[in-house]
C-alpha cells in the first residue's frame, strides 16, 4: 500500500513515460482553514484524469475543467492561488476568508520523477529542487526535520519516509501494522529472532530483520521521529527491547497486553536503569478503545493512538483502554 504522495509519484512517471502530458500540482501555501496540507499533491493528465488531491473537490473540478478546455499548454511551473474574494472561497470550496496557493508544474522526462522515485525505493529522504523559472530540477539529501519552501523562484519539496516504526514481533497482527504504517508514510522495520514466525512472513516494502530487539534499537539509534510497539507478548524479546525504547528519543513506545500483563510489565521494567518519566512514556495497553476484536482493529487502534501522540493531541481518558475497560467492568 502506498501514501497518496507516492501514489502521485508513480502516476507521473508512468504517463511520463507513456509520453502523455501531464502536470504536478503542489500546495505551496495556505492561508485560514485548509482541507490538504502544504505539500499535499495531485496529478492531472492531458485527459483531465486526476491521481490525489489538493482540496475537498471543488478546485479539481476547477483544474480538471481548465485541461479539458484547454488542454495542458504551460511550459513552465506557475504559481496560481484561489480563495482570495469571498466569492472564490465560495466557489472552490474554502472556508470563509480560506486561501490556497498551488505550484502547477508541467512535467517531461527533465523533472527527474523516475529517479526521485528509484531513490525512494532505496529508503532515502531527498528535497526535490524545483527552479520556477526554467523548469530545472535537483535532487539532495534532505534532513527529517527539513520542510517545503516556496519562494519567487525556488520550490522545495521534501520525500520519503520522514517517520520510522519498529515493530517487535512477526505475526498476524504485524502483517496489518506494516500495512497499514506503510500507506500512512512509514519506514517500516520488523524484528523477530524467532524462525519460526520468520519463515514465510513478508510485506511488500517492510524490511524484516532476524535479530535480538534490543540491540536493533541501539543500532538504529531512535530518534523523535521513530516509533516502537511491542507485539511478541514474549519478556525475553519485548522487555529488553522497550528497556532500550524508553531510554531513547523515540516519540512512542508501546506494547500489547491486557491490564493485568501491563502491570506486571512495568513492575519488571523498575528493576532497569529506568526513570519514572522513562516509565510514563510506555502505552500499555496499546492502542484506543475502539472495541477492536480483529487484528485488523487492532492494528487500527494501535496507529490511531500512535498518531495522536504524533501530533501532540491530547486525547480523553475515556478512550484509553485501560480506563474504558475498567468502566464497563
Amino acid at each position: 500500500m502506498d501514501s497518496i504522495d507516492l501514489e502521485v509519484l508513480k502516476t507521473c512517471d508512468a504517463w511520463i513515460r507513456a509520453g502523455m502530458a501531464c502536470e504536478l500540482v503542489t500546495v505551496v501555501k495556505t492561508w485560514g482553514s485548509s482541507p490538504r496540507p502544504e505539500g499535499a499533491t495531485l496529478a492531472i493528465g492531458g485527459n483531465g484524469q486526476v491521481v490525489g488531491s489538493v482540496s475537498g473537490g471543488c478546485i479539481e473540478d476547477d483544474l480538471i475543467e481548465r485541461v479539458q478546455r484547454e488542454g495542458i499548454v504551460r511550459e513552465l511551473p506557475e504559481l496560481v492561488t484561489y480563495g482570495i474574494t469571498a466569492d472564490e472561497a465560495h466557489r472552490f470550496g474554502l472556508p470563509c476568508g480560506g486561501t490556497i496557493q498551488l505550484c502547477i508544474e508541467p512535467l517531461s522526462a527533465r523533472s527527474r520523477i523516475s529517479e526521485l522515485l528509484q531513490r525512494l525505493e532505496q529508503h532515502e529522504l531527498l528535497s526535490r529542487q524545483l527552479d520556477l523559472h526554467t523548469g530545472e530540477v535537483r535532487l539532495e539529501t534532505a534532513s527529517p526535520s527539513q520542510q517545503l519552501v516556496a519562494t519567487e523562484d525556488l520550490l522545495l519539496t521534501v520525500h520519503g519516509p520522514r517517520w520510522r516504526l519498529l515493530i517487535i514481533g512477526a505475526g498476524q497482527l504485524s502483517r496489518f501494522l506494516a500495512s497499514i504504517a506503510l500507506g500512512m508514510d512509514y519506514q517500516v522495520i520488523v524484528c523477530d529472532p524467532r524462525e519460526e514466525y520468520t519463515n514465510g512472513w513478508h510485506v511488500d516494502g517492510v524490511k524484516l530483520v532476524h535479530a535480538m530487539p534490543d540491540d536493533l534499537i541501539l543500532d538504529m539509534q531512535l530518534d523523535s521521529r521513530s516509533a516502537v510497539v511491542a507485539l511478541t507478548h514474549d519478556p525475553k524479546l519485548d522487555d529488553l527491547a522497550l528497556m532500550e525504547a524508553l531510554k531513547s528519543e523515540a516519540f512512542y513506545v508501546g506494547a500489547i497486553g491486557s491490564r493485568v500483563n501491563n502491570a506486571k510489565r512495568r513492575e519488571r521494567l523498575k528493576e532497569f536503569d529506568l526513570s519514572d518519566a522513562d516509565l510514563l512514556k510506555l502505552h500499555g495497553p496499546i492502542g484506543l478503545y475502539i472495541g477492536s476484536k480483529t487484528p485488523a482493529e487492532i492494528a487500527i487502534s494501535i496507529l490511531a493512538e500512535l498518531t495522536a501522540v504524533k501530533n501532540n493531541v491530547l486525547l480523553p481518558a475515556e478512550v484509553n483502554v485501560a480506563h474504558a475497560k475498567a468502566a464497563m467492568a
